[in-house]
């Protein structure tokens, strides 16, 4: 049985990408398969319970289903906590006390400092500290993030690949260096969240935005350092507007609200999207 689903954050309204997004999800799990609904609300400083109100009556209004209770992340900060204690008692975690400011400083000095997907990578500065030093920083209250420490993980992995739209490639996690996994203000990133999210809700195949792609590489690692089941993946373009930039939330891309108030019916949206 494939089991695929939609994970929307609450940071806002759903927009057409969220819409096409949902209903490849839903049209990939087939007739036979099972499609959840997952509310990927960890960052509670911008999740808003309006936003979350307004995902479930936008997809209803799709005429999509799903199975309830809807995995919401902020009820499952214990998982995320559990499985970081597993990879920090492996010496696989570590605490970085630098400010991104300090991290960018850094990277100005070094020239050609290695890319990742999402930009620099982190130059390591922390990863050298001993134990005690750690433990001092710690308790005289220095804020901190938790690092993988990509060398040490990837060492321990051995060699990994991960299946993509039905073939297999070599998964290439270093690609990220060494990620930050959890800060102070949030429990556990988007990486590890929806690698645990996906293994406990039984998903067979993630699919996303294609923008993500690289993140399944990173994926892969932690399924395998946490012995968590291996799913598919399938990644789809991106909707853009008329100029060719993709539809963003945080550029304002016209919510589906909006578009019910223009007259605009599901099996239109439906038809404009490709999913008649």
């Amino acid at each position: 049985m494939i089991v695929t689903r939609f994970a929307p954050s609450p940071t806002g309204y759903l927009h057409e990408g969220h819409a096409f997004s949902a209903l490849f999800a839903a049209a990939a799990s087939g007739p036979g398969g099972r499609f959840l609904l997952r509310i990927e609300d960890i960052d509670t400083t911008r999740c808003r319970p309006e936003f979350e109100t307004a995902i479930y009556q936008d997809l209803a209004w799709l005429g999509l289903t799903w199975e309830t209770p809807v995995r919401r992340q902020s009820e499952h900060f214990a998982a995320y906590g559990a499985a970081l204690h597993q990879l920090r008692a492996r010496s696989l975690v570590y605490p970085c006390f630098c400010t991104r400011k300090e991290i960018a400083a850094e990277i100005a000095l070094s020239a050609g400092a290695p890319q990742g997907p999402d930009g620099p990578l982190y130059p390591g500065t922390c990863r050298g500290l001993d134990e005690a030093q750690r433990a001092a920083r710690i308790a005289r209250g220095d804020a901190y993030a938790l690092r993988l420490d990509m060398a040490r993980a990837a060492s321990e992995a051995g060699a990994l690949t991960l299946v993509e739209s039905g073939r297999r490639f070599a998964a290439t996690p270093g690609i990220f260096g060494d990620v930050v996994l959890a800060r102070k203000e949030t429990p556990a990133s988007y990486h590890l969240a929806v690698t645990l999210d996906d293994a406990l809700q039984g998903v067979t195949l993630v699919t996303r935005g294609e923008d993500l792609r690289p993140a399944a590489h990173l994926h892969r690692l932690l399924q395998a350092l946490l012995g968590l089941p291996e799913p598919e993946w399938r990644h789809h373009a991106l909707l853009t507007d008329a100029a060719g930039k993709r539809l963003a939330k945080r550029d304002n891309a016209p919510p589906l609200r909006d578009l019910r108030a223009r007259g605009i019916s599901p099996a239109d949206l439906r038809a404009r999207l490709g999913f008649a």
